[in-house]
């Protein structure tokens, strides 16, 4: 398998292209800001053929270029539903302006065709599965995408703005939630392998089993009670 990220834009978000190998078609996460051209960049490169565009949530600095990106090839865009308004409505999502200059080199809109994530959903796309995760906390219609174990690769996490390498997501934006980010957490990472390979919208790629042992946040969802606060910890993220 074959997948290729870069960080882009203002924030340093991670943009993800998975295929089954080079030369063949591929599924892009999160075109964020100033995206597009990493993106033809990485299809160059790799030979690669976008069949579709998914998304962990709708904050800007993930979407931004997906307007273009899905013109120029014309392919779907999916967004879970409680994220899609965010496409349109960026600032509102952020609940403040996110600048003059920004806003001038984004293109605000749906792609032609949008179509909606549901938890639990198995997605098969370029001839890939993905299963789907929803998991609130840092925005009401966050996802997470998993890849499957294979004989040649460990399973892939694809966790968006919900698990960092030794952090989380913010969640003092529109539509945060902490309750609901530790439930989230909980609910979908502690059942993971610890050899589960996390990529996510910012930072180093790390695992689950190094993220269980030393991140603050998951590790006192997976322990509770008594003992250190996680809240004081750093946050990243919109």
């Amino acid at each position: 398998m074959l997948i290729a990220g870069f960080p882009a834009g203002a924030w340093g978000t991670n943009c993800y292209l998975v295929a089954p190998a080079a030369g063949e078609e591929c599924v892009i996460i999160d075109p964020g800001h100033q995206a597009a051209q990493g993106v033809e960049e990485a299809l160059a490169k790799h030979r690669l053929k976008p069949v579709a565009v998914v998304l962990t949530h709708g904050h800007i600095d993930h979407v931004a270029s997906v307007v273009p990106v899905c013109g120029a090839h014309d392919v779907p865009a999916w967004i879970h539903p409680e994220d899609r308004y965010m496409m349109s409505d960026p600032e509102r999502a952020l609940g403040r302006s996110i600048g003059m200059p920004l806003m001038g080199e984004l293109t605000v809109g749906e792609p032609d065709d949008v179509r909606e994530l549901t938890d639990g959903a198995a997605l098969k796309l370029a001839g890939l599965d993905f299963s789907v995760a929803h998991a609130p906390g840092h925005t009401k219609g966050s996802v997470t995408f998993r890849m499957p174990e294979s004989a040649e690769i460990p399973s892939v996490f694809f966790s968006g703005d919900l698990l960092f390498a030794g952090s989380i997501g913010r969640t003092d934006l529109p539509g945060g939630d902490m309750d609901e980010m530790l439930g989230s957490l909980a609910r979908v990472c502690l059942p993971l392998d610890d050899s589960t390979v996390v990529l996510s919208g910012h930072g180093a790629q790390t695992t689950i089993g190094q993220e269980r042992a030393t991140n603050p946040y998951l590790r006192q969802v997976a322990a509770p009670g008594p003992g250190a606060d996680p809240t004081s910890a750093p946050r990243r993220g919109m």
